[in-house]
């Protein structure tokens, strides 16, 4: 898979949901104009780093969630490109328009995964949660993969300006 453009060694994750889960983020992205280069895949859940979280119920052959987690610099770039607008803050329109890039990168995994034990067929209505120092819990069972993307910004120099994660956490029903 590495040839996809993710990171090296994948031993041990399930191809699918790391092939759902690059293509969903990628094809959300492109939408909007921009790239991301994914620096990192992980199955252990991490507090969230970014300042917005758009996060997405999902339901079918398996249930569970899609979070979108973005760093604030790489939301008002990615919802400004989304728009074709230019933003300074976050503010609500940029707090919708995250809730919409999860449902549009949502979506892009969705149709990877169709057809998959783990296709889901009912998405709910994007949550966005703002703020740092919180962490979302899961139980036994789930399948969790998170992805680690650096979106291509050059006017921005720290890192942690630029990271965005998305991740999905699936049961089979």
């Amino acid at each position: 898979m590495s040839d996809m453009g993710l990171p090296g060694n994948l031993l041990g994750f399930d191809p699918v949901l790391v092939k759902a889960l690059f293509e969903g983020v990628t094809s959300g992205l492109t939408m909007c104009g921009l790239k991301a280069r994914c620096v990192g895949i992980s199955r252990i859940p991490l507090r969230e780093a970014g300042d917005v979280t758009g996060l997405i119920g999902v339901h079918g052959a398996a249930s569970g969630f899609v979070a979108v987690n973005m760093a604030e610099r790489v939301a008002l770039k990615t919802v400004g490109a989304l728009l074709q607008d230019q933003f300074d803050a976050l503010c609500p329109q940029v707090i919708d328009g995250v809730g919409e890039i999860t449902n549009i990168i949502t979506g892009g995994i969705k149709k990877v995964l169709a057809g998959s034990p783990w296709a889901f067929s009912h998405v709910t209505v994007p949550s966005v949660i703002v703020g740092r120092q919180y962490e979302i819990t899961y139980i036994r069972g789930l399948e969790y993969l998170c992805a680690l993307f650096e979106h291509e910004m050059p006017e921005t120099i720290l890192l942690q300006e630029r990271i965005m994660t998305a991740s999905v956490s699936l049961i089979r029903t």
